[in-house]
Parts: structure tokens; sequence; C-alpha cells
């Protein structure tokens, strides 16, 4: 039954350039295939066997939909639970789904928020940064308006799990679910999968070229972090079936119809065999030719996985890949499918594989438009030192734009790179795709109404406007010496407006029948006047130790202010 397969291994791992590959097969609850391909790194040359981890990406979602459910079970947790019962601090740039928005939300991604994958995927912030961060991320849609896959999403999910549990989410993950399910090789992070004698290595394409990748880190750990064997994954798999470990019953028939029924519509796919798509708690809940499956998928840089379960014949097959993205997982996983079926197979090589040298192709067009649309013969409107600076958003970091040589290089939380001018006050990263790097973003300086260059507009999440890096304070304003010099009295049109310093030695200013305002260190001389929207001062300093002068920029008026003593 299972001969036949080998070949089509074989063949779909030379036509996607797969270096090693793990498999298992189960069949009426048991593992009747389990095998390991090709190598686990191509500088080694090391093959794969059933214990070879691999990093299981998005796969770990089940992982922890299952946890959360070992909980209610307990009676310790419910599944509509509002999350701010459980983490207080947990906010969302929208205070009424911050209120509402419940565990189950998290777990079939119904929060509003599109991915936001950027904030976790340079993989510096910690846990608690990352919550911190999700206040300042817009939503594109309401909450339960539709699915939008998020990550973050199942970060809070694993927090949950913390706050309750009292336990890492590692500890209580290993000591509730892989210990008893007999575990033997995994782990739960880039540095453990580095450090383990049989670990893989990512891979990844460019164009049509394979190369070896770096370990790249996944920080929000409970939504794809988790490494293990396909043996091991095997077991998992089997657990899903029924809930049980070694016959005993682990996690509750209730929890695991939570988990599999679907509850959020995802699509419908191009193939007919495949259908709608939903959402369960961490699967997908679909159906293949007829039978009901539930499954997860899981990708990152150089990792392509793929597990699939037909709950009625209890039968599921596992594919683990270090190459990615790739072919290879559906096509085995729906030539096993058939075969368990009983089914004349699908040639699914045959849809598949032409597709991929459409994508190779499509790729060399893209580019090539890309460059068409650029305006070559533009030029920056400023002089490349007046961009250099550092830019922040309250939950993207911090972007530092530096001048080299007739160039500008950025540097954003452990990326550095020269940008392309692409054209006019636009820049480009390079691309990068075999490894974790924001490729081909663009990154658009603005300027105020006076000519500064106040603030960078790049495209890291494509669902929502682009995320805005404004200008951080440079220059005399942070200088306490030079606030100290403006402070005083200045006169116009009659008016004397007053500049204070107040006990933390920042600037207040102060106008005839009007609230005294803060000025906000702005660059240079300059100050923004908060809550005036387009307002700002600036200070004259003829000589260092006089200030005789405050200019008004205002959105229709620029005004000058000379320095007086007060009558």
């Amino acid at each position: 039954m299972w001969s036949d397969l080998e070949n089509l291994i074989e063949a779909s791992m030379q036509e996607w350039k797969v270096p090693g590959l793990a498999l298992a097969v189960i069949q009426d609850g048991e593992v009747v295939l389990q095998k390991g391909y090709g190598v686990r790194d191509t500088d080694t040359g090391l093959p794969v066997t059933t214990d070879t981890q691999f990093l299981l990406c998005s796969i770990t979602k089940s992982f922890t939909a299952a946890g959360l459910g070992l909980l209610v079970d307990e009676g310790k947790l419910e599944w509509n639970r509002p999350v701010r019962e459980v983490i207080p601090e947990f906010r969302l740039h929208d205070p009424v789904a911050t209120e509402r928005l419940t565990v189950r939300d998290l777990l079939c991604h119904h929060s509003g928020l599109p991915r936001h994958d950027w904030i976790h995927m340079p993989g510096d912030l910690s846990n608690a940064q990352m919550l911190a961060a999700l206040r300042h991320l817009a939503p594109n849609k309401d909450l339960r308006d539709t699915f939008q896959y998020s990550n973050l999403g199942y970060l809070v999910a694993g927090m949950i799990t913390e706050r309750i549990s009292g336990q890492s989410y590692e500890e209580f993950t290993t000591e509730r679910l892989m210990k008893p399910l007999g575990f033997r090789h995994f782990g739960f992070s880039i540095e453990a999968l580095g450090a383990a004698e049989d670990g893989a290595r990512p891979h990844a394409i460019d164009g049509d070229e394979r190369h070896r990748s770096p370990l790249s880190p996944i920080r929000a750990t409970p939504a794809g972090g988790i490494n293990a064997s396909v043996a091991d994954l095997a077991k998992w798999a089997r657990f899903l079936l029924d809930g049980k470990a070694d016959g005993r019953q682990l996690l509750s028939a209730q929890s695991l119809r939570e988990m599999t029924t679907p509850r959020v519509y995802m699509g419908c796919s191009e193939y007919a065999e495949i259908g709608d798509s939903h959402y369960g708690l961490g699967l997908f809940c679909e159906q293949y030719r007829g039978d009901r499956t539930i499954a997860h998928s899981g990708s990152w840089t150089g990792w392509s996985t793929l597990m699939t379960l037909l709950p009625e014949r209890r039968a599921g097959i596992v594919v683990l890949t270090n190459r990615a993205p790739g072919g290879t997982t559906p096509i085995l996983t729906f030539a096993a499918l058939d075969r368990l079926c009983g089914r004349e197979p699908v040639d699914w090589f045959g849809r598949l594989a032409p597709k991929r040298k459409q994508a190779v192709e499509q790729q060399k067009l893209d580019k090539k438009a890309a460059a068409e649309v650029r305006h070559s013969e533009t030029r920056p409107s400023h002089p490349l030192e007046d961009y250099a600076g550092e830019y922040e958003h309250p939950a993207y970091g911090r972007i530092r734009i530096e001048q080299r040589g007739d160039g500008l290089a950025w540097h954003w939380r452990g990326t550095e790179d020269l940008l392309l001018h692409r054209h006019y006050d636009v820049f480009i990263t390079p691309d990068r795709p075999t490894i974790m790097h924001p490729s081909d973003r663009t990154l658009t300086f603005r300027y105020d109404r006076q000519g500064h260059i106040d603030r960078i507009e790049v495209p890291l999440e494509q669902m929502v406007d682009d995320i805005v890096f404004r200008r951080v304070a440079a220059g005399e304003v942070l200088d306490p010496v030079f606030r100290r010099l403006c402070a005083g009295n200045y006169l116009h049109a009659g008016r004397v407006i007053e500049i204070r310093l107040d006990a933390g030695d920042q600037l207040n200013m102060t106008i005839p029948g009007q609230p005294t305002y803060r000025l906000l260190p702005a660059g240079g001389r300059r100050f923004n006047v908060e809550t005036l929207e387009g307002f700002s001062v600036e200070f004259r300093r003829p000589s260092p130790d006089v200030v005789d002068a405050l200019v008004f920029h205002e959105p229709r008026v620029t005004a000058l202010a000379p320095r007086v003593t007060k009558p």
C-alpha cells in the first residue's frame, strides 16, 4: 500500500528541493509508517531519522489550545472568560475589544487585529514587552467580525496558561501534555534545537535556488515555538483522535470537541476536494473528498510542516520538512489520505508542480515590474544628512537612519542594512528571502510644513495604514542649558508670552487667555506644542549665551516674538 508513496516522496523532494523530510502515517489509531528521508542539514549531510527534531511552527497552536482545555476540564478556566480577568494589564487599541475579548476569541483568531507579525518576528522582545505593544496596534476589523490569523493572540493565550497554572508555558506543556504522552525529543526554543544532537537545520528558496538559512527564533512560543521529532508528533496526532494518553483520558471529550468544532469561516479552497475551511481552537476544520479533517500547518523561514487527521477513520499523516515554502507537505498528505481511504489517488503532484514553475517565473516578472515603476531620474528632496536620526513607534520600536557614503543605512531591532533609493523620498530595504528580514519594504520619509523631516512610514502590516515612526527629539532642545536660556517673556501683537521651566526642567508656554501648553522637544531648537497638531515654536539663538526671539510656526502663519522684560 505504501510502496508507491516512496516514489512520490522522492519526486516531490527533488522537485521542491527539500533537503530532509520526516513522515508518519496513522491507520486505525496506530502508527503504520514512520520514516525519515534525506538530510537534516546540507552542511553535514547527516540523515533525517524519526528522532530528528524539526521546528513545528504553528502546529504548536494545537498544544496551546489543548493545554487551556486541561484547565477548563479542571474548572479553573472557561472558554468564554474575558482575557482581562486573567491578565489585568492586557490592553488592545480598542477599549471595547479590550474588555470583551475572550479566551475563545484568542484561540479562533477573532480579535479584530490583523497579524502584526513584525512585533514578534525580530525575536528581540520579551512576552511582557509584546503584551504591552498590543495597545498600540491598529485593528482593521471589529471584535468577532472575521477570521484574522494572529500569532500574538496565541502569545496571550500562552500567558493565560501561565497565570492560571503558576508554571511557565514550557513547564506546563511539558508536565501536563508531553510527558504523559511519552515525548522524548522536543524543545521550546531555537537555541534548544541548535543544541540538539539530532536537530534539523532550515533551508529556504531564493528564486529557484536553495540556501541553508540561519536558525531564526520564534519568541511567541505558544504560537509556533515547539520543536519535536516525527515520532513524538505522531503521538500527538493519535492523542488528538481521542484525548487519551496510555489508555487514560487526559483531555476530556468535551474539550476535544471544542477544539475540533468549526467556529470561524476562513475561506474556500480553489480545489473542490477540500472546499470550505473553518478554524476551531488551535486546529483547522476542513474536509477532504467528503471526509472530515482536522489539521494544522506550520511555516517559518526554512521550515514547512503539516499535520492532518481523519477523526472518523482514526487516521492521519504528519509531514515535517526543513525547506520552505513548498508543495511537498500537501502533496504527500493528500496522497496518504487517498490511500488510507482506499480511493483512486488525485494527481496532486501533477497539479502543484506546474504552479511551482509558474511562481518562479512570476517572481522574475514581479521584480521587473517593480524596477519599471521606479523613477530613477529623481533625487531625495533633502540632503542625506537631514534624514539621519532616530524614529520611533510605541510598539514597533526604534529605527535609526545614518548616512553612509552617498546613501542611507537603517538599523531596526537587530537588522542593519543599506537602503536602496527607489525615488523621491522613498527608500527600500533589500530583498533577503532566505533569512528573517523585512524584504522590499518601502521607507517613505515625510516632512512637516517647515520642511523638517519628522517621520517615516513603513508598511509592516499590510492590512492597516503604514506604521508611522516619529522622529525622536535631538539637538539643543535636549540640553538643559539651552532650555534655561529659553525661559523668559516674549512679546507678540501686544501680548506677553511666558515661557517657564517646570519642576521637571521642561518648558511650558502661557499665552494670555489660553491654557498653559507643554512644549515637547522636536529637533534642533524646535518644540512641538502639545495638544495643538501642526503648531510648533522655535527659539532664535544668535550667540551661545543668548536666546533673543521666539518663532511661532502655525498652519497658516509664521510669527516672530522678540524677547522682552515683562513690565
